[in-house]
C-alpha cells in the first residue's frame, strides 16, 4: 500500500480495519488537495481562487437516512425515534466490512484533526475520504493540528466517507442506498451514497451532542457566538431565515464561531475550525465577511458560474437553494483564535415570526427560556418551499433537533442551571413581522433589530421599564435607544386589536401542541414557561 504525506507515527488505518488501498495520501495541504481535486475532475477554480464542487444527487443532509447503532452503550441513553433511528450492531459490522473491501481499490485521503477548542474537551478525529475536496472540507471545518501533534495523533473517532459506495437496503437494513451511521461503541461514523459534505460536519456535532452532556456535564449548543472588546460573550440561536449569521457577524465584536459551541463552567468554546455558510443571493454589501472569505482554500458547493466566466452566480438556484461555502475561520478578519471566550452574559433566541405576534425583543425568565429553547420556534413564509402558500409554524427542539442524541429536556435543564449559576440574560428577538401577519404587516427593520441587540449587549435595557405580554408572559421593554417605542409591544402595531388577540392565541396553541411530545419528560419549571391560552367563547 503506497502512502504519502505527513502520517501519524502512532496509529495507522489498521485500527479501523483498512489494510489495503490503492494509495493513501495523509494530511495534504490545501494547495495539494486543490490540485488533487482538479486532477480528479472533482471541481473547478473560481475567479477568487475558491474550489467549486457539486455534491451530486444530495444537496443537503438526509435526516431519514441517519442512524445510531443501538447497543449497550446507547440503549438507555439515546432519544430513540424519528431523529435517532436505531441500527443493528451486527448490520453495522457487516456494512463496515463491505466498505473496507470497497476502499481496497480506492485512492484515500486521510485527515487527522480534532473538534473542540477547549483543551479539556477536545475530540481527536480521523477522516478517511475517497474525494480530495471532501478532505479539504474537513481541513477547513475541523480544528487543525500542529506538526508535532500530527506525529503523535491518536484518533478517538473516525469517519469513513465513500460517496460512491452504496448500501443494499434489502441486505443492509437501510431505507435507501445512502446512509450515515454513528456507532458510539466503535467510535466510528460510516457515510456512503451521498456527496453532501455537511454529513461529516453534523455527524461529529451529533457525537459531541452526546458525549459532552452525557459524559462531561457540558452543554453543547447549535448556535453562533461572538465576544465584545470587554470580554462579554453573546450567543445566538436561530433556525434558517431568522438572521443568525447576519446578526452575529458584527465588525465590532470577535467571532468565536458560527454554528457549534460548548459551554463549560468557565467558558464558551467553538467545536470547529471553520464556517459553513449559505451563499444564496450572497453580495459583498450584505455579507462582506463571508464574501471576502471565499478565496483560495475555500470551497463553494452546488453553485454555477455566470455564463462565459469563472465568476460565481450566487443568485442561481437551479441546483439548490442550499448553496454553501466552507472556509477556515482565519479567513474571517475578526475571528477569535483559539475560538474560546468567557461564559455568556446574553443569549438571543432569534425567530422570524410571520404571524406578527411576538415582540421585537423580550426578556425571558428561566422557565420561559427552557420552554422556548425546547420549542425552537420560527415560521416559514409563502414561497420559501414548494407548497408553502401561507405562513407555517416551524419548531426544532433546541434549535437543532436533527442533531440531538439525548432527549431535548436534557439540554434545556442544563441551560436553566447555567442561567441560575451565571445570572445570564435570555432575550427572544423577533426578526419577522410586525403590524400584521405576513402579507399584511411589514418585516421588522434590520436597523431596529440591531439597535435592540446592541442595547441588550450594552446593558441599556436593564435600566428601562418592562411590561408583560398578555399571552406569552415575556417581558417587553417599554423603551429602547434608537427604536420607536410604539413598535415594542406588537399588539399596538396592529390596526385590528381583536385580530391580534386571536392570532396570538392561535400561536400559543401551536406552541402547546408542539410541546406535548416533550411534556412527559419536562419538569415543573419547564412547564411553567408555557404561554397561556385564552378560553374562547
Amino acid at each position: 500500500m503506497k502512502e504519502f504525506g505527513n502520517k501519524s507515527m502512532t496509529m495507522d488505518l489498521s485500527s479501523v480495519g483498512i489494510a489495503q488501498a490503492q494509495e493513501v495520501l495523509w494530511n495534504l495541504s490545501p494547495a495539494e488537495l486543490v490540485e488533487e481535486a482538479l486532477r480528479n475532475g472533482e471541481g473547478y477554480l473560481t475567479d477568487t481562487g475558491a474550489l467549486m464542487c457539486d455534491t451530486g444527487t444530495f444537496t443537503g443532509r438526509s435526516p431519514k437516512d441517519r442512524y445510531v447503532v443501538r447497543d449497550a452503550e446507547t440503549e438507555n441513553s439515546v432519544w430513540w425515534g424519528d431523529v435517532n433511528i436505531a441500527y443493528d450492531p451486527a448490520k453495522f459490522e457487516a456494512l463496515h466490512q463491505k466498505m473496507v473491501a470497497h476502499l481496497a481499490n480506492c485512492k484515500l485521503y486521510v485527515r487527522d484533526a480534532y473538534a473542540g477548542a477547549h483543551p479539556d474537551y477536545r475530540l481527536n478525529l480521523r477522516i478517511i475520504n475517497t474525494k480530495a475536496w471532501h478532505n479539504l472540507f474537513c481541513h477547513n471545518m475541523f480544528l487543525r493540528l500542529t506538526e508535532e501533534e500530527l506525529a503523535h495523533h491518536i484518533p478517538e473517532f473516525t469517519i469513513i466517507n465513500a460517496p460512491e459506495f452504496v448500501a443494499d437496503p434489502a441486505v443492509d437494513a437501510t431505507r435507501q442506498p445512502n446512509f450515515a451511521i454513528i456507532n458510539f461503541s466503535r467510535k466510528m461514523i460510516l457515510i456512503g451514497g451521498t456527496g453532501y459534505a455537511g454529513e461529516m460536519k453534523k455527524g461529529i456535532f451529533s457525537v459531541l451532542n452526546y458525549l459532552l452532556p452525557h459524559k462531561y456535564n457540558t452543554l453543547s449548543m447549535h448556535c453562533s457566538a461572538n465576544v465584545g472588546k470587554d470580554g462579554d460573550t453573546a450567543i445566538f440561536f436561530g433556525l434558517s431565515g431568522t438572521g443568525k449569521t447576519t446578526l452575529s457577524a458584527d465588525p465590532d465584536r470577535g467571532l468565536i464561531g458560527d454554528d457549534e459551541h460548548g459551554w463549560t463552567e468557565d467558558s464558551v468554546f467553538n467545536f470547529e475550525g471553520g464556517c459553513y455558510a449559505k451563499v444564496i443571493d450572497l453580495t459583498r454589501e450584505k455579507e462582506p465577511q463571508i464574501w471576502d472569505a471565499i478565496r483560495f482554500g475555500a470551497i463553494v458547493e452546488n453553485t454555477l458560474f455566470q455564463p462565459g466566466t469563472r465568476t460565481v452566480d450566487y443568485t442561481n438556484k437551479s441546483v439548490t437553494e442550499n448553496t454553501r461555502t466552507a472556509y477556515p475561520i482565519h479567513h474571517i478578519d475578526n475571528a477569535v483564535e483559539p475560538s474560546r471566550a468567557d461564559i455568556p452574559k446574553n443569549i438571543f433566541f432569534l425567530t422570524a415570526d410571520a404571524f406578527g405576534v411576538l415582540p421585537p425583543i423580550s426578556r425571558l425568565n428561566k422557565c420561559q427560556a427552557m420552554y422556548h429553547f425546547i420549542s425552537g420556534y420560527t415560521a416559514k413564509v409563502a414561497g420559501t418551499e414548494v407548497g408553502v402558500t401561507e405562513p407555517q409554524t416551524t419548531f426544532s427542539a433546541c434549535f437543532g433537533a436533527a442533531f440531538l442524541p439525548l432527549h431535548p429536556t436534557t439540554y434545556a435543564e442544563m441551560l436553566g442551571q447555567k442561567m441560575t449559576e451565571n445570572n445570564v440574560n435570555v432575550w427572544l428577538v423577533n426578526t419577522g413581522w410586525t403590524g400584521g401577519v405576513y402579507g399584511v404587516g411589514s418585516r421588522m427593520k434590520l436597523g431596529y433589530t440591531r439597535a435592540m441587540i446592541t442595547a441588550a449587549l450594552n446593558g441599556e435595557l436593564n435600566e428601562v421599564a418592562f411590561s408583560k405580554h398578555p399571552v406569552f408572559g415575556v417581558e417587553m421593554p417599554t423603551s429602547c435607544p434608537n427604536v420607536p417605542a410604539d413598535i415594542l409591544s406588537p399588539r399596538n402595531t396592529w390596526a385590528d386589536k381583536e385580530a391580534y388577540d386571536h392570532k396570538a392565541n392561535d400561536l400559543a396553541k401551536a406552541f402547546i401542541k408542539n410541546f406535548s411530545k416533550y411534556a412527559d419528560y419536562a419538569n415543573e419549571e419547564i412547564l411553567a414557561g408555557a404561554p397561556e391560552v385564552a378560553v374562547e367563547a
